[in-house]
């Protein structure tokens, strides 16, 4: 597991409370904020987005998105900030399998409290064991990480 620096920590911790200011969540009332840190180190935030229809996008899927829109695919690190003091937010199942598509298992999971204070650190690992993920698929020569074979020209 790599962890972050007290710096990165800072800034992620920052851009994470500041995208879950800007949640849209009217109503659950519960905003969460998510910054992710990729391999090249740019910062990627996100936050849920509610709709009267009860399907939500959520602030790890928001930021998972960013990420991919601009062309990068491996996580690094994670901040969360939930909306309260009592208790700490940690992604949800869904996010779980999605963060797995792009991380490893060993992905440091940052839980801050309400304030932006320190929380506590969980892997991936810990919070999704005996995960599926990309190396599952490519055993069967699917995927992103599956080796793929030139297909061979036909003969006209």
């Amino acid at each position: 597991m790599s962890r972050l620096s007290p710096l990165e920590l800072k800034r992620m911790t920052r851009a994470a409370t500041e995208a879950r200011d800007n949640a849209y969540a009217p109503y659950s009332d519960h905003p969460v904020g998510a910054a992710l840190m990729t391999k090249s180190g740019r910062v990627y935030a996100g936050c849920n987005v509610e709709n009267a229809h009860f399907n939500c996008t959520h602030a790890e899927a928001s930021a998972i998105s960013a990420m991919i829109s601009a062309g990068e695919r491996d996580i690094r690190a994670i901040v969360i900030v939930g909306p309260a003091m009592e208790y700490l937010c940690t992604p949800c199942g869904d996010c779980r399998q999605r963060l797995r598509e792009f991380a490893k298992p060993d992905l440091p999971i940052y839980s801050m409290w309400k304030d932006g204070s320190f929380g506590h650190i969980l892997t991936l690992e810990k919070l999704l064991p005996a995960s599926f993920g990309p190396e599952n698929l490519a055993e069967v020569g699917h995927g992103p990480l599956a080796k793929k074979t030139p297909k061979k020209k036909k003969k006209k």
